[in-house]
């Protein structure tokens, strides 16, 4: 690490007598900010508690939120593989920052920014089921935290960093595999229009990673790579559970994490009055009335409970599935967070899971994913409970509106991805049921079902006509079975009054033509890997564009070829 930190000081020194140096206020070409002017704030570690010590040796940290540990990850002329220049404007940061010779260093971890306080974060959580105790950062670290000049506050973590108190036997590092799925399906995920963690930047540290892909005992060498993954928070459910599950003496960190947490990311919440009339009936008698204004963090868990119902709604209508739903990975902001084995659907298949490790009981299949969300929210709701800072009923309504909230907004987006009027049940349950029996591909299906004309006189060999891109190898009997859907679809479409024109100008806005499918993923690191990273950048500009035609990328909306079914393209495991 000597050698890399001297190499930052000559290169940084070299840079700031370049002509891309700003004059005065710090501002580059564009009026963004050099590395070395953002604001940071660094309130979780001025906050709440931390860990006394500050080595990497794993052990269990008790009666702390962090431990300050530096990025330790070894590089050798790192390289820029890929960055995002909408994340650099959440940051106000100059593009032309990216240029820089040191950029690498500084996002690999080999040189700190001035400013920044690491720190790897301490949280429990439950891994497929069962509680797991202690788990943590064991291969991110946090720089710090940036506010820009709206006053957003921007968490930067270093994912693959090295090792924290919580790596217990793994090295804390990332293989450029898995950093390039992240990094991509951070970026894809927003521009469909889903809360998710960003990723500002993808490095490639120049030195290799052993990994055994498969747990067969075959482990291979990966190159090595850094992704700065960017949030407001990377608050987790069992950030809170942890502390919950210590005892007596940790209970008043909960209460602390949640008092932060409403300070700063949920503001509205602090500033609640009983004017507001929060007051909801769970029952009929006297104490069935619950009073979101008398409890702030009843208001606060009913408003996470409520965001994570959102997210996972939105999930199904794009057909993602995570892959490691383990409390661990929920944030407490309702975003997409920890992108490991996850996969979009290619044919549709409610039982699909990308993770290997779920295989025996799917726990995590993307039917599921509603249902494991609702847990989720109960383990939650206990840990708060624990804490005393809410109660058996408040923890009740919070599961309740996570009901509501997510039929609520399944319902709507299916109505808008039909480009019907209102939600009809039947028509929905019956079209979806079609689709499995088929294996129909679920993003082309409903791209192309804008295609349709509601027009009621068509004759009944032409119904099929506009599907028959994504209506593949189907016998006389489904045929049938797709008409009668057909024609119950147009007639529901022709009383809608709308026009085919303006519907498929709705459908197209909310049916992505493009989606991040693994082997497009597969494609792009097969290329990096041998120093190539065009490819990367080329399906970032993709995904940034999801539900545009984009004329000459029409190769990247077909199904997936034959060699994309191989272990380790469509299904992956948590190792990397």
């Amino acid at each position: 690490m000597e050698s890399a930190t001297s190499s930052v000081d000559a290169v940084t020194a070299d840079f700031k007598n370049q002509s891309l140096s700003a004059e005065g206020n710090g501002a580059g070409k564009t009026g963004g900010l050099r590395l070395e002017d953002l604001n940071w704030d660094n309130s979780f570690v001025k906050i709440l508690p931390g860990d006394p010590r500050s080595d990497p040796l794993p052990r269990q940290v008790y009666h702390a939120c962090y431990t300050k540990v530096s990025p330790s990850a070894e590089v050798e002329n790192p390289q820029l593989v890929a960055w995002s220049e909408s994340v650099a404007r959440l940051l106000d940061l100059e593009l032309e920052e990216f240029e820089r010779p040191d950029f690498p260093l500084y996002f690999s971890g080999a040189s700190l920014m001035a400013g920044s306080v690491p720190y790897a974060q301490n949280y429990g959580g439950h891994q497929f089921g069962s509680w797991a105790g202690q788990l943590g950062d064991g291969r991110a670290i946090t720089l710090g935290e940036v506010l820009n000049s709206k006053s957003e506050r921007w968490e930067l973590q270093l994912k693959g960093a090295g090792k924290t108190p919580y790596s217990r036997f793994a090295d804390g590092l990332a293989v450029l595999r898995s950093s390039v799925r992240e990094f991509l399906c951070s970026e894809a995920m927003h521009h469909l229009g889903i809360p998710t963690t960003r990723a500002l930047s993808l490095v490639k540290t120049g030195k290799f990673v052993a990994r055994d892909m498969f747990y067969d005992g075959n482990p291979k060498d990966e190159p090595g790579a850094i992704v700065c993954r960017v949030a407001p928070s990377f608050l987790r459910f069992g950030s809170y559970q942890l502390h919950a599950s210590r005892g007596k003496e940790d209970l008043e960190i909960v209460r602390a994490l949640a008092d932060y947490a409403i300070r700063h990311h949920f503001p509205h919440i602090e500033n609640m009055t009983q004017s507001e009339s929060l007051s909801f009936t769970t029952g009929e008698d006297e104490d069935s009335v619950i009073d979101l204004t008398a409890n702030k963090y009843a208001a606060w868990a009913v408003e996470i409970s409520e965001r994570t119902a959102s997210l996972f709604a939105r999930w199904q209508g794009v057909g993602f599935t995570h892959g490691v739903l383990n409390t661990d990975n929920m944030s407490i902001l309702g975003l997409t967070i920890d992108y490991g084995p996850f996969g979009f659907l290619d044919a549709f298949d409610p039982s699909f899971t990308p993770n290997t490790t779920d295989l025996p009981g799917r726990r995590y299949c993307f039917a599921n994913q509603p249902d494991v969300g609702l847990w989720n929210i109960a383990q939650f709701g206990a840990a708060l409970s624990a804490a005393g800072l809410i109660n058996e009923k408040e923890a009740n309504y919070a599961m309740e509106r996570y009901g509501t909230k997510f039929m609520d907004e399944y319902q709507a987006i299916m109505t808008r991805k039909l480009g019907i009027p209102k939600y009809n049940k039947q028509l929905i349950g019956k079209l979806l049921n079609n689709m499995a029996v088929d294996k129909v591909d679920y993003t082309n299906f409903f791209r192309t079902l804008s295609n349709l004309k509601a027009d009621p006189n068509l004759p009944e060999v032409e119904l099929l006509v506009p599907l028959k891109s994504v209506l593949l190898d189907i016998g006389k009997e489904r045929k049938e079975a797709w008409t009668t859907w057909v024609q119950s679809y147009i007639q529901e479409l022709a009383a809608s009054g709308i026009s085919d024109e303006e519907r498929k100008v709705l459908m197209n806005s909310v049916n992505p033509k493009y989606i991040l499918r693994n082997y497009l993923c597969q494609t792009a690191i097969d290329a990096a890997e041998v120093g190539d990273y065009s490819e990367v950048r080329r399906l970032l500009k993709l995904v940034e564009r999801p539900y545009d035609e984009q004329p000459g990328m029409e190769k990247y909306a077909r199904l997936p070829p034959a060699w994309a079914y191989r272990p380790g393209v469509c299904m992956l495991s948590c190792s990397s």
